[in-house]
């Protein structure tokens, strides 16, 4: 009885040790075919080209404020008689978007100025690029307090954006004012508060986020923001102490992955926005009055 009781727990134990490796090469044989699958979903994040009269659907990231609508109201129906069918996707900070398209998670992306996308591409380590500029709104000196640049009292404490390029961008518009002087040599896209030689009002410099800078108009003297934020915030261009002397490196850029950019929609999008259709659809818009690209003048 013994024995027999023996042979069947053997039997037991090979037939566990059967099943256990069928399972683990069930196992192995799925997460083999997992990796095929990401691999192919990886590969899937190419922008295809419309064909048969069928549209191509395209998302593009944008931030609150006024070039969510740009694409809404210019740029998407003028890509539509082109084949592709655009939305938008809204983050809520500048970080988020580039990585979003760096991952295949949205197709494009309008929400920087060129030298954000050269410094935050090259600080992480991200293939993004442009394929061109829209009009844009620059960055103004706004204050519920004061009405002028000469009326910024002694020791005013002004909000600026805590970002590397929107912080230089900002002291470069300060020293436009004249309100403080930056260290002769540097580069003024990386230019940070330590580089301030000159401050005759002796401003304290704040930097805080930039989604944040409109609404510290409640709580600092002055806030230096950037133009989708005081459009988000309802900020009258008009009633900015100052805006800043826009320079090509601040001008808004599309931007796309670079394993897109010789795709039929990069090729598209690049010669629409030097297009006259483009141009003439911002003219009837309300971002007419926004700066316009260089390249428009060429």
């Amino acid at each position: 009885m013994f024995a027999n009781l023996k042979k069947l727990a053997n039997h037991r134990k090979a037939a566990v040790r059967v099943t256990a490796g069928a399972l683990a090469a069930v196992t192995l044989f799925a997460s083999t075919a997992c990796g095929t699958a990401q691999s192919a979903n990886a590969s899937s994040n190419t922008i295809a080209e419309p064909t048969n009269g069928k549209t191509v659907k395209v998302t593009v990231g944008v931030c609150a404020g006024p070039y969510g609508d740009m694409v809404e109201e210019v740029i998407a129906p003028l890509l539509k008689e082109k084949g592709y069918e655009v939305s938008t996707k809204v983050f809520n900070d500048y970080v988020q978007p580039d990585k979003a398209l760096a991952s295949g998670k949205i197709d494009a992306n309008l929400m920087q100025h060129g030298n954000y996308l050269k410094k935050f591409s090259k600080d992480n380590n991200l293939d993004l690029v442009s394929l061109g500029q829209t009009p844009t709104l620059g960055l103004g000196i706004y204050s519920k307090k004061y009405k002028s640049i000469s009326e910024i009292p002694d020791g005013a404490t002004v909000a600026i954006a805590n970002d590397g390029s929107n912080l230089a961008r900002s002291l470069g518009v300060l020293q436009q004012q004249k309100l403080v002087t930056i260290k002769d040599g540097v580069d003024s896209t990386k230019a940070s508060v330590s580089d301030i030689t000159s401050n005759p009002k002796n401003l304290n410099i704040k930097p805080i986020d930039a989604a944040q800078l409109a609404r510290s108009l409640d709580t600092v003297d002055v806030s230096l923001v950037p133009g989708n934020y005081s459009w988000a915030a309802g900020l009258d261009p008009n009633s900015a102490l100052a805006l800043e002397k826009q320079d090509d490196g601040v001008i808004e850029v599309f931007a796309i992955a670079g394993s897109n950019k010789d795709t039929h929609f990069a090729k598209t999008v690049k010669a629409l926005l030097v297009s006259d259709e483009f141009k003439n659809a911002i003219a009837k818009s309300k971002f007419k009055d926004f700066g316009k690209p260089a390249s428009w003048n060429a």
